[in-house]
Order: structure tokens, then C-alpha cells, then sequence
């Protein structure tokens, strides 16, 4: 027994079978089974529940203390809490609350009297898994009671969680949707295909994000964008990119103006100084064989053409909260050939592995969407090319992948 220095009761660890006093510590719960806190000032009613429990089948460690303010003081983690309902520093339903309050993961079962059955049925509806009146306590009945009450509140737990996961996939889906946003467009020529890959063993997606909206003069605007990073943080500062560059775009602000108006966005929303973000923003006339480029840090767009691929001649300006307030970007204006299309990606395509176990690069991707050339529909190609990255990639990459490819007749 450990006795305070005013001579009163902390924690009597009860001896069990052998005579050896039984250890409260955290360290030690695997050893034994259920860990059990009784919360009990009768000392000779927590004598009787450990003869009950030595008595039984159930593998169990007790600990006992005999205040409520001694139990706030354990340092071991029970699973289970056999508490007495009338205890020198606190009576009835407010000793529970408490308990919950401190261990809201552990079963709590409470003791009752004979004249107090009704406490015990409020006590369960408060939070308890269940009450015994202690004049019919025996080994069976203690050992059935405590076994029920922590499989009922592991189910509570695995239910909770459960309902946390469906919890956050809806929010996920939410977080989703905005990152990946349907087109708005009016011109039924203009073609547009788009995929998105989380990266390895991620269902949440990250900081990529691109958009296509058409704005009253007919030009087809399209975005694509990379957060540097991939956690929450960066895929809802993607999501707020991509929505105030729709909303700017439809505004009618110049693509300088509104990488401008961006970055103040990404300053004032970013968690801390070094993230930052690139993108890409083109304009394109359809009928018309020139586009208009814009590039914040990010890489050029690949023009594919029946015979291959290249890269979009572009002048480059530093990405978005690099420079904050210094940053200037150019417009790059340059003509496609009839029939071509414009393939935009994230640093997440070239950054895949190849077969050899490098990094895929910059050529070999050029390599691979050149060979592809040939194939027309924007939603074939997109999945044929991202097929063969995948296919030499073998799931080891760990980056978001996203492609933007567009479409449009020319004169």
C-alpha cells in the first residue's frame, strides 16, 4: 500500500494470486490484461473486488484508489474504471462526469447500493456502460459486467472513428471537387481533357490545381498551378488559387495583373514564409493560331502536332510568394500550328521514375508525348500518356501528377 504523508490511501496496487502487489504504472498494461481502476473510499469493498476478480476467469490487473482527486492523480491508463458513485470529494452523476472527462476512453462501470438502482440507470445514460449494485456483485457477475463494458466501449470508439473517416472523406470530396473543377465553356470546338493523380497512398489530393473558363470576348483561358508541398495546407491554398483566378479571369483582368492579385492571395493565406507556388495561365483565341502565354516559375506547355512534341517557347517570372511584391511576369505570345493542341503539367509528371529507377526528366517525357502524337482525342491521349508513365513509374513516385490538354480549331 502507498500512503500520502497525511497517512490516507493513494493508490493501493491489491495483490493478486501470489501476494505480489500489482503495478499502476502505463508502462507494464501490456503485460497484463484489462487494466482496471477501482474508485472505492471502503477499503473493504475493494478487498472484496479483487477476490472477486482473483476468483474468476478474467484476466485482469486492479488498481485502486479511494478519492476521486487520487484518481485524477493516476498515472496509469485503465481501461476500464469501476467507480463508487458516493465518494468523499464527490457524490453521484458529477464524480462520473469527471471520470469521462479524464479518461474518455476507458469503460466506466459504476457501484451502486440496493437503494440506488435509479442512480445507476441515469449513470448509464450519462455515459456509463454499465452499474452493479454491490450487495449482488459475485466473481461471474463482476467478471461478465467489466468483459461487456469494455467490448461495448471498443465498439463505441470503432464507431466514432468510423464516423470521423466518413466525416473527413466528405470533407475530402469537398476539398476535391475544388481542385478539380468542370470547365466553363461555352464553345462546344474547344476540347479539353484532364486527369489528376494523388500521389502514392494518398486519396486526398494535393497542392495541384487547373481550371478553363471562357470569358464574353470568346478567348479560352486556361490555368494550371502547383502549391509547393502536398498536405491540407497546400491543397486548400490550391483550391483558393484556382477560385480567385476564376473569379479574376472573369472579371476581365489582365494575366499580369492577375498573377499580381494571386500572389497577395497566396502572402496572405500561406502558414509560413517559404511556401509558394508556380503557375501557368494561356489564352487562347479559337479560329486563331496565336496563344498567349504567362508563367509564374512553372514549366512551358508542350505543343503537340501530328509529327511531335515541343516545348512552348515562354519567358519565365519567379512563382507566386517568392518575391513578394517585386515579382513582374512577361506575356509570351506565340502561334500553334493548325490543328495542334497545348498540353500543360505539374512538375509531378517529369518528376515520376522510368524503368532504369531515375527520375523520367524533362526529355523522356517529351520523348513519350511526342510518340503519342498521333492519337486525336484529347481523353485518349491524356490516359494512353499517363498510362506509360505509370507503367515505368511502378507506384514509387509520391507527388501529385496533373495534366491540362486543350484543343481548339484553328485558322
Amino acid at each position: 500500500m502507498k500512503v500520502t504523508a497525511g497517512g490516507r490511501r493513494a493508490v493501493t496496487s491489491l495483490p493478486g494470486r501470489d501476494g505480489v502487489p500489482q503495478g499502476g504504472s502505463e508502462a507494464d498494461a501490456s503485460v497484463a490484461g484489462i487494466v482496471i481502476l477501482l474508485i472505492e473510499d471502503d477499503f473493504g469493498d475493494a478487498v472484496l473486488v479483487r477476490e472477486y476478480l482473483d476468483g474468476s476467469d478474467l484476466d485482469a490487473r486492479l488498481d485502486h484508489v479511494d478519492t476521486l482527486r487520487h484518481a485524477q492523480e493516476f498515472a496509469g491508463a485503465p481501461e476500464c474504471i469501476l467507480l463508487d458513485l458516493h465518494l468523499p470529494d464527490a457524490y453521484g452523476l458529477d464524480g462520473l462526469r469527471q471520470v469521462l472527462q479524464r479518461w474518455p476512453r476507458a469503460a466506466v462501470v459504476v457501484l451502486t447500493g440496493l437503494d440506488d438502482a435509479a442512480t445507476g440507470s441515469a449513470a448509464v445514460a450519462a455515459g456509463a456502460q454499465d452499474y452493479l449494485v454491490k450487495d449482488q456483485v459475485d466473481e461471474a457477475v463482476l467478471a461478465r459486467t467489466v468483459r461487456y463494458a469494455v467490448q461495448r466501449k471498443r465498439v463505441q470508439i470503432a464507431e466514432r472513428r468510423l464516423g470521423d473517416s466518413r466525416l473527413q472523406a466528405d470533407e475530402n470530396t469537398r476539398l476535391q471537387r475544388g481542385l478539380l473543377p468542370k470547365p466553363l465553356l461555352d464553345d462546344v470546338t474547344v476540347t479539353v481533357a484532364s486527369r489528376y493523380l494523388p500521389g502514392q497512398q494518398r486519396s486526398l489530393l494535393g497542392g495541384d490545381f487547373y481550371d478553363v473558363v471562357q470569358t464574353a470576348d470568346g478567348t479560352v483561358h486556361a490555368l494550371i498551378g502547383d502549391v509547393c508541398g502536398n498536405g491540407p495546407d497546400e491543397a486548400a491554398l490550391g483550391v483558393g488559387l484556382r477560385y480567385g483566378w476564376r473569379t479574376l479571369t472573369l472579371a476581365g483582368l489582365r494575366k499580369a495583373d492577375r498573377m499580381r492579385l494571386l500572389e497577395q492571395v497566396l502572402v496572405a493565406e500561406r502558414p509560413h514564409d517559404g511556401l509558394f507556388a508556380t503557375a501557368c495561365t494561356v489564352g487562347i483565341t479559337p479560329g486563331r493560331d496565336e496563344v498567349i502565354l504567362l508563367s509564374a516559375g512553372h514549366p512551358a506547355p508542350l505543343i503537340i502536332t501530328a509529327g511531335g512534341a515541343y516545348p512552348a517557347p515562354i519567358t519565365y517570372g519567379p512563382g507566386l510568394g517568392m518575391a513578394p511584391g517585386r515579382a513582374r511576369w512577361r506575356e509570351s505570345r506565340i502561334a500553334v500550328p493548325a490543328g495542334a493542341g497545348l498540353l500543360l503539367f505539374t512538375d509531378g509528371v517529369i518528376e515520376s521514375f522510368a524503368d532504369d529507377g531515375t527520375r523520367l526528366g524533362e526529355d523522356r517525357f517529351l520523348e513519350i508525348a511526342g510518340r503519342l502524337s498521333h492519337i486525336v482525342d484529347p481523353d485518349e491521349y491524356v490516359d494512353v500518356l499517363l498510362a506509360d508513365i505509370q507503367r515505368g513509374d511502378a507506384g514509387r513516385h509520391n507527388d501529385d501528377t496533373a495534366v491540362l490538354y486543350v484543343r481548339w480549331p484553328t485558322a
